[in-house]
């Protein structure tokens, strides 16, 4: 994992499939878990979803949350 895949989590879309669209951080549990059953995508995306999945399934989610409010001005 890289530091910026964090921030990738908070500002990054889902490009495809049910939550097109919706930001990768706020992708449902069951969802993560799914992609975790039947496989990860390659590349970048697959990367971001595994890299959810592991901080939903640990409770991990609140570490996103300084990340939303500065996104922003990240960029």
């Amino acid at each position: 994992m890289e530091p910026e895949d964090l921030r990738l989590l908070v500002t990054r879309e889902m490009p495809f499939g049910k939550y097109k669209g919706r930001l990768i951080a706020d992708l449902p549990g069951n969802y993560l878990t799914w992609f975790a059953r039947e496989g990860f995508p390659q590349g970048q995306i697959g990367r971001l979803l595994a890299l959810m999945h592991e901080i939903d399934h640990n409770g991990l989610k609140a570490l996103l949350d300084p990340l939303r409010g500065s996104s922003s001005n990240n960029y």
